[in-house]
């Protein structure tokens, strides 16, 4: 529930200039105006909703945990305020190309956190929400002074420049529109907990997120894709390159997410050695739980022409409706399925997603082959869906149908299976 609201928060107050900031950050002469631009509007706001929560006493902790208590409500605040600040500050180290500090700043969290809990472990503390709250909160504080370390000259402009008004008035122009589609998007990826919360129980939504978490393997792919193709199709649109470059990424992305799929499928037995028996229908679930950053990635290959032509208005329609379809699904699927319904509820979300934002994407900028995305992607959440519902009672069928979609991935996309084996593997 923190990281839902985390999440949410860091998406609203940005107010899609953390997108605009990377869309103009080639094509800015002043990149310190730049920053102040993007970073001002909404951290001004944040700052008073957030007075205004701590104002309310233990009223954000009560609705979050349960737990009405202040202590509680101002570890959410800090963390929500040094999430929205590390999430511009990690911009400066992408945009900059400055790799290694940037690909620190997606590891540093999660590292920080494992060692507070780890000296909780060794000095004997307590197992409860306030210390758990405090060491994700410490972790993201951590966080946001190392960066602002780094990027203390960056920023040390950005306060002395003068704010750009008609900059900022483009800027918003730009990301504002994106305002409701990141939200429908946060809907997307947090309305199966809050429903699972809702019409299941605790011990389903645990399930539920051990199968993420497992499939949040995928979610690094999906991170060091995104981070590094975004800003390297604005840098060829600046500078004239065609549509043939991207077709050729588009063909690999999907390659990738085919025999990710395949191999999940194939492998996810594995997963029960290393799990309580209670938690055996984790290697069922986790196959559906790769279809958000599966398809993300894919859709991210083949929605350039929204950001491109600037068009962002088309950028929240996909994630609306995808919104739409997995609360419908969700509401359908999990008093009878549990957390397998939520999974496959939001798989079939994120295929909508993939498909409205390519099919956006072509009307806005220029036409793309989409036959094998389409048919391979529609096989491979059919496919996760059966696995995820009935897998259990027909996984000999099941393991043959993986098995199967593998051999024809591997020769439909035999050229970009060498390259990339050529690349991993050749002497030199």
């Amino acid at each position: 529930m923190l990281q839902v609201a985390v999440g949410f928060s860091t998406l609203l107050f940005s107010l899609g200039l953390d997108q605009a900031y990377v869309r103009e950050f080639h094509e800015a002469e002043d990149k310190a105006a730049l920053l102040k631009c993007a970073v001002l509007p909404g951290l001004i706001l944040l700052l008073i909703t957030l007075v205004l929560l701590i104002s309310r006493g233990g009223a954000l902790a009560g609705w979050l945990f349960e737990r009405h208590e202040w202590y509680l409500t101002l570890l959410v605040v800090v963390a929500i305020l040094s999430t929205f600040i590390s999430r511009f500050l990690s911009l400066i180290l992408r945009m900059s190309e400055r790799g290694l500090a940037f690909s620190m700043s997606q590891v540093l969290p999660k590292l920080l956190l494992l060692g507070v809990i780890g000296l909780y472990v060794i000095i004997g503390e307590d197992k409860n929400l306030n210390n758990l709250l405090l060491a994700n909160t410490l972790s993201v504080v951590l966080v946001s002074a190392i960066f602002a370390f780094n990027t203390r000259a960056d920023w040390a402009a950005g306060v002395l420049s003068k704010l750009d008004i008609q900059q900022l008035k483009s800027m918003l122009m730009f990301g504002l529109p994106l305002i409701l589609g990141g939200v429908a998007f946060w809907g997307l990826t947090a309305i199966d907990k809050l429903f699972l919360r809702t019409l299941a129980n605790f011990e389903e939504l645990g399930i539920y997120s051990v199968s993420v978490s497992f499939a949040a393997a995928a979610t690094i792919l999906q991170s060091i894709f995104t981070t590094v193709w975004i800003p390297t199709v604005y840098k060829w649109v600046s500078k004239g390159d065609g549509l043939d470059r991207v077709l050729g990424v588009i063909r690999y992305a999907l390659a990738v997410v085919v025999i990710a799929y395949c191999l999940a499928g194939l492998l996810s037995w594995i997963l029960t050695l290393f799990l309580p028996i209670e938690y055996g229908s984790v290697q069922w679930i986790v196959v559906s739980c790769l279809g958000y950053p599966l398809l993300y990635t894919l859709s991210e290959t083949t929605v350039v022409g929204i950001g491109v032509t600037r068009r962002s208005i088309f950028a929240m329609l996909p994630a609306i409706v995808a919104f739409a379809v997995n609360c419908i699904g969700n509401w359908l699927l999990i008093p009878r399925f549990g957390a397998a319904g939520a999974a496959v509820s939001t798989s079939i979300s994120f295929w909508v997603f993939f498909i409205l934002r390519t099919e956006l994407s072509i009307y806005v900028w220029k036409p793309i082959p989409r036959g094998l995305l389409y048919t391979y992607t529609t096989i491979l959440v059919a496919g996760a869906a059966i696995f995820t519902l009935w897998g259990q009672n027909i996984s000999t069928w099941m393991y043959i149908f993986w098995f199967l979609v593998l051999i024809s991935s591997i020769y439909k996309f035999k050229t970009e299976v060498h390259h990339v084996f050529n690349f991993f593997f050749s002497s030199h």
